[in-house]
């Protein structure tokens, strides 16, 4: 799957890891997994909504996968 983009974003300080297949300047569908996967759940949609003309974005929740963990104070 080398069509899909792996990126980090910093929002309010923390790191975030999201995931992106882009067709153009085209609207966004996003995937939100849940407890207990990761953004990988969704690879095989993600792909056949990105040749439907779609950008597929995913990203990986706080504490999971390759977010940035926040510091412990």
């Amino acid at each position: 799957m080398e069509e899909i983009e792996h990126r980090y974003i910093e929002v309010n300080g923390l790191k975030l890891h999201v995931v992106e297949i882009r067709s153009r300047s085209s609207p966004g569908v996003v995937f939100l997994h849940g407890f207990p996967k990761i953004w990988y759940s969704w690879r095989h949609q993600m792909v056949v909504v990105a040749k439907a003309g779609f950008r597929a974005i995913a990203m990986d929740y706080k504490g999971y996968e390759l977010y940035d963990p926040p510091l412990v104070l």
